[in-house]
């Protein structure tokens, strides 16, 4: 998979724009699971004047215990498939939804570096999920390029691209 160009501050400035108008217009509230990234979409979105009309919450999880008591991810999954995969991000947006009772949220789970890279999942791999209550959820997995920073950049847009598609589906 082609990996795009690492996104400016202005343009997660727009991205977190163009989510804000869409929550808005559908009348839902949005919440953020976060691992790889930190809280950096929560903070794009919040960077918004009048984002609590909109934004519910957010919850960064980097262990498994986190993941589990927060986010209702299974031990299961988690033992079995990693903390980096398709079932991990979809039980985070999955948990993310029914444990804030948003109408719309994102998941994002990966390696951002520079360590952590394991046999298959190298630096740069991330699982991002979205779901609408009432809806299924949905998870892609991209391979982004550059060092850590860069990597939690493009996991941002991602993800924030993702929302505004998913809003709009």
């Amino acid at each position: 998979m082609e990996s795009p160009s690492v996104p400016t501050d202005a343009e997660l400035h727009v991205l977190a724009q163009a989510v804000a108008q869409e929550t808005l217009r559908r009348r839902r509230m949005l919440v953020t699971a976060e691992s790889c990234t930190g809280g950096w979409i929560a903070k794009a979105l919040t960077d918004l004047p009048g984002s609590s009309a909109w934004f519910d919450g957010g919850v960064v999880t980097y262990s498994y215990e986190a993941k589990q008591a927060l986010l209702g991810v299974s031990a299961h999954t988690l033992e079995h498939a990693g903390a980096v995969s398709e079932e991990t991000a979809l039980e985070m947006v999955s948990g993310a939804i029914a444990r804030f009772g948003a109408g719309v949220a994102v998941a994002v789970t990966g390696i951002a570096g520079p360590t952590g890279a394991t046999p298959g999942k190298p630096v740069g791999t991330v699982w991002i999920a979205w779901k609408c209550r009432g809806g299924y959820a949905r998870a892609r997995l991209f391979h982004f390029d550059g060092d850590r920073e860069a990597v939690r950049r493009q996991t941002v847009a991602a993800a924030l691209a993702g929302l505004r598609e998913t809003l709009t589906d």
